[in-house]
């Protein structure tokens, strides 16, 4: 039972179903209620094979990270460690070729089934940017950030693909695209999209604050390290100003709208949380607060993704 426990604790299975959510609510409360034409039962079975493989590729991610970062943990997390306490280095490889190899099969049937080829070849681009991401990127300047901010607005973007859209311009792929208001889901995948960007930019840059210590003892050069944590607390004030910027004419548009109660949903669950997070990276100094605010940041990035449970009466 301990090793159970140990395996869902590496492939960080909170996470995963945080991918599956925003999957799921992106399709039924964002995709489906812009269709002229209810897409038919097989629609959604690929659908669900289509948030099967993102899963499997972002546990894979996540069991070759630890396996790459077992003496920073040792540093930073030592009460996370799972590699070698619980599971054999061997099998952490073993089960991240699995996953990843079953993520890539699954979308290439999605491709298969679709046609849109652009799902599979993305995705196998992801499983090796998670292993480049593991060994190299993460400890360079900002790309380690940047990668896996893209990786979370992949989440919503494959979604995008498979309901028919083309990715380069408002027109569609498939005949499902033909009862698709595609202008429509453009905006609301650029507005998802956009957010799950910049949130886990935000978030990453924090947990870059909040490691610092085992970051340098093993020459990582993150922000904090190269630019200085004055620098890297400036950086993410910028962004979570941005975000407050576009919460408040979101709010404005809601109001204006008549959908008061979508504006207090953005105002208590998104927007204040924000400015408490603004605050209060101006104080912080300690791994304590810095670990404070990721997690913030996480419930606000689920507050987001649960907004689209009222984008589904909207449309």
């Amino acid at each position: 039972m301990k090793l159970v426990i140990a395996f869902f604790r590496l492939i960080r299975w909170p996470n995963l179903v945080f991918i599956a959510i925003t999957q799921i609510l992106f399709y039924f409360c964002i995709y489906t209620p812009l269709l002229t034409k209810y897409p038919t039962n097989n629609n959604e079975f690929l659908f669900f094979i289509l948030m099967t493989a993102s899963v499997f590729i972002a546990a894979g991610g996540y069991i070759i990270n630890d396996y790459f970062d077992i003496q920073i943990d040792i540093i930073n997390k030592p009460q996370r460690i799972i590699i070698n306490k619980f599971i054999k280095r061997r099998w952490a490889i073993v089960w991240h070729l699995l996953l990843s190899t079953l993520g890539i099969i699954l979308s290439f049937y999605i491709s298969f089934r679709t046609g849109v080829w652009l799902i599979s070849f993305v995705n196998i681009f992801c499983v090796a940017l998670l292993l480049f991401y593991s060994t190299t990127f993460k400890r360079k300047l900002l790309s380690g950030n940047l990668i896996i901010a893209a990786l979370t607005g992949w989440v919503i973007l494959v979604v995008y693909l498979f309901g028919g859209a083309d990715i380069f311009s408002l027109e569609g792929w498939s005949a499902n695209s033909s009862h698709l208001n595609i202008p429509r889901f453009f905006k609301f995948t650029l507005l998802y999209t956009s957010f799950a960007f910049v949130m886990t930019l935000i978030r990453e840059v924090l947990k870059d604050l909040e490691d610092m210590e085992g970051d340098r003892k093993y020459h990582c050069n993150t922000m904090p390290i190269v630019w200085g944590v004055p620098a890297s607390k400036i950086f993410t004030a910028i962004w979570i100003s941005v975000c407050l910027a576009l919460l408040a004419v979101l709010q404005l548009y809601a109001w204006q709208s008549g959908w008061w109660w979508a504006a207090l949903y953005i105002l208590f669950l998104t927007f204040l949380p924000l400015a408490v997070l603004l605050h209060k990276l101006y104080k912080a100094s300690t791994t304590v607060h810095y670990n404070a605010l990721s997690k913030i940041v996480k419930l606000v990035m689920l507050a987001g993704i649960l907004s689209m449970l009222f984008v589904k009466f909207i449309l």
